[in-house]
């Protein structure tokens, strides 16, 4: 499908608006035009999607366009939930590519950033609000529709979809990225930006700060055009300013503007820009708040962000992503973009060229907690634990368990998974626990701030028997008869027809044959013919001569 049409000539790509016009176009948008609570009832509406049994390809973005709060106030400025990554095809309309080229579009894009370029007038500077307007209820931050999370848990508003923009004072390369801020004051919030290793990169930045005992600017963009806001929670290298990256997945440079009251530049085709300067003297506690690891984050001393300056669009849509409990939209946002990451170093930079995929596993672990590594059939064992090893040290907070299958095995599918492991993995032989790896993201907890990693290689490790399976060609009849006769809709679950594994002969193929022909007698004159004496039962048999040893899984 292509979506070039909607992209504006004179920015070269889409913003928010232009995405979403083309996502209701589409019919990926549910338009709800009745009042919605932002505090009790929007995220728990959109929630549903994804705890509801709604298959992925039918999740859509909720477009609220009569949006009110606990208090009873209305916002004239609608809500967007879902329109960067609700679905993986809403995902691919943002960056304007087919689904097989998702992973291409951000190979190259980390490849070969494209530098923004600076333009004077920009429409998320159209209203300014600053001084005294930003004072009170109904003002600054106040005055914006920003939805509860998690209503029963959380202790204020959040803002999710928002990209902070820092700069390191050494080099002045600019950081963007997605952390959260947690409403305090009408010109005030908090922002958690993570510490650990390969956290937050404007943390750093607020060290250095700190250091000069100085204030940090920063600047948080809200509804930027998707190929802005993909980048924000991708983990790129770091002083690689992520708006030149969003310039190499949108194939143009990302127009850039001077904040009014900082010296950040943020993206021009933005909804709005919150300005501001982060205290690096003092610490405010934040939270309860539902992460993306799936638990509520309780209270913590964070960043406090002192608001200097609101500006926005004429007509701008506030956007907010759903989190917490995965699959979720901030999930989704990451996926590709972190396996394409492994799946490169394993290939390039390791020189594995036998790892055909990299999967991170996300209902409920959100991605790092689990990472498969689909490895091409005879793949040597020293490669297979080259792989592990080196996936598991790519990323301090990326890999709890990695684990090694086979491409006949979909990752995405558990019984799969353990049917690997049951079958082609040996605990004594094929399992290597790494000590003393970081906690990496998650709930807080427990004695220890460390972790540690499992290796597994469940893929084979030498010819098998066959898949227990009816052949594709008598499974693809027995689909058309069953369609034939109207039975309920089948969704074909992998494996769904049987295959070799490579212990398998044309004689044994050929007696299949003749079986299904109705001719089992000429198989069973054949046996009579090899009858032997002295032998034990159990033992195998086979054409060549060869006698491999018994198994004990029959």
């Amino acid at each position: 499908m292509d979506d070039t049409s909607r992209v504006g000539s004179a920015k070269g790509y889409a913003d928010l608006q232009d995405h979403v016009a083309a996502l209701e176009a589409a019919g990926l948008v549910h338009r709800i035009t009745e009042p919605v609570n932002k505090d009790t009832e929007m995220h728990a509406l959109v929630r549903w999607q994804y705890r509801g049994g709604i298959p992925e390809h039918n999740r859509k973005a909720f477009l609220f366009t009569n949006v009110t709060d606990s208090k009873g106030r209305k916002y004239d400025m609608p809500v967007i939930v879902g329109a960067l990554a609700g679905s993986r095809e809403i995902y691919r309309m943002g960056l304007n590519v087919p689904k097989d080229q998702i992973g291409a579009i951000w190979q190259k894009a980390l490849e070969n950033p494209v530098p923004p370029v600076v333009v004077d007038k920009a429409v998320c500077q159209e209203v300014v609000i600053e001084g005294t307007d930003l004072i009170g209820v109904g003002k600054g931050l106040d005055a914006l529709p920003v939805p509860i999370s998690t209503p029963g848990f959380d202790s204020a508003p959040y803002i999710t979809a928002g990209n902070f923009v820092t700069r390191d004072p050494d080099n002045g390369i600019q950081n963007m990225g997605t952390y959260r801020g947690g409403l305090k004051a009408s010109n005030r919030m908090v922002v958690r930006m993570a510490t650990r290793n390969g956290g937050a990169g404007g943390y750093p930045h607020w060290e250095k700060y700190k250091a000069l005992g100085q204030k940090m600017p920063c600047a948080v963009v809200l509804g930027c055009p998707p190929s802005v806001a993909y980048t924000g929670p991708q983990k790129v290298t770091r002083d690689v300013d992520e708006l030149a990256v969003a310039g190499g997945l949108a194939g143009a440079p990302i127009r850039i503007v001077k904040c009014r009251t900082v010296d950040l530049m943020v993206p021009a085709d933005s909804e709005i820009i919150i300005e501001g300067l982060i205290d690096t003297t003092q610490l405010e506690p934040e939270a309860p708040f539902g992460e993306s690891h799936g638990h509520i984050s309780l209270e913590d001393f964070n960043m406090i962000f002192e608001v200097t300056c609101i500006t926005h669009r004429k007509k701008p849509m506030f956007a907010s992503i759903i989190s917490q409990v995965t699959p979720s939209e901030s999930s989704s946002i990451k996926r590709d973009a972190y396996e394409q990451m492994f799946l490169a170093h394993v290939v390039k930079t390791l020189g594995i060229r036998s790892c055909k995929r990299v999967v991170m596993h996300e209902p409920l672990t959100n991605l790092r907690r689990v990472i498969f590594l689909v490895m091409q059939q005879g793949t040597p064992r020293t490669e297979v634990w080259r792989a592990l090893q080196g996936t598991a040290m790519l990323r301090a907070d990326c890999g709890k368990y990695v684990i090694a299958v086979n491409e006949d095995i979909d990752p995405d599918n558990t019984d799969a998974v353990f049917w690997s492991m049951a079958y082609r993995s040996n605990p004594s032989q094929d399992v290597q626990i790494l000590k003393y790896r970081d906690g990496g993201h998650g709930p807080k907890g427990g004695a220890h701030s460390f972790d540690g990693t499992m290796l597994i290689d469940a893929t084979l490790k030498g010819k098998s028997a066959p898949l227990a399976l009816p052949k594709k060609e008598y499974m693809e009849h027995a689909k058309e008869m069953w369609e034939r006769l109207q039975l309920p809709p089948l969704t074909p679950e992998a494996p769904w027809h049987g295959y070799s594994l490579g212990d398998w002969n044309e004689e044994w193929d050929d007696m299949a044959k003749v079986a299904t022909r109705g001719d089992y007698m000429e198989n069973g004159k054949r046996s009579e013919g090899l009858r032997r004496s002295g032998l034990k039962p159990n033992t195998p048999f086979r054409r060549d001569g060869s006698t491999p040893e018994p198994s004990n899984n029959d």
